[in-house]
């Protein structure tokens, strides 16, 4: 299974290209992300983590995403190689986006009456129901 889950903070506004040979929009930024522990007497200390984001997603995270904004990423790790100009070969890990989230408490400057999904790739939500349902405490086996 290939699956990360990131939340941290943009180094930097997302960068848009788009492919050459299918003119596919892509959007790649970077998160600045706190590792968990911090060593007595040091500074906490933090991975700078690059994401690709494609299409719609990539469209998303480039019109609403600005630098210094806490985000949640969820996607997986890819790793890709390339020859340079100079016949020298480049490797670079990073995550292509497959959700996206606001993650701050509120966003800035955004008045309240502006409304917007914060999220982008998720499954729609449910109605609420449930396949199960506990109506009394006395029903419980135990």
């Amino acid at each position: 299974m290939n699956k990360v889950i990131l939340m941290g903070r943009l180094t930097r506004d997302p960068e848009v290209r788009y492919t050459q040979t299918n003119n596919t929009l892509v959007a790649s930024f970077s998160l600045a992300v706190n590792r968990r522990f911090v060593r007595q007497g040091e500074e906490r200390q933090a991975d700078f983590i690059n994401i690709v984001a494609w299409s719609k997603l990539g469209e998303f995270c480039s019109k609403y995403f600005k630098k210094g904004q806490q985000v949640g990423v969820i996607g997986r790790l890819q790793t890709r190689t390339w020859d340079d100009d100079q016949g020298q070969k480049h490797y670079i890990t990073e995550v292509v986006a497959e959700e996206a989230y606001f993650a701050d408490s509120k966003r800035d400057g955004v008045e309240g009456g502006n409304t917007f999904d914060p999220t982008f790739g998720t499954m729609p939500a449910s109605n609420g129901g449930s396949d199960f349902e506990i109506s009394s405490g006395d029903d419980l086996p135990f």
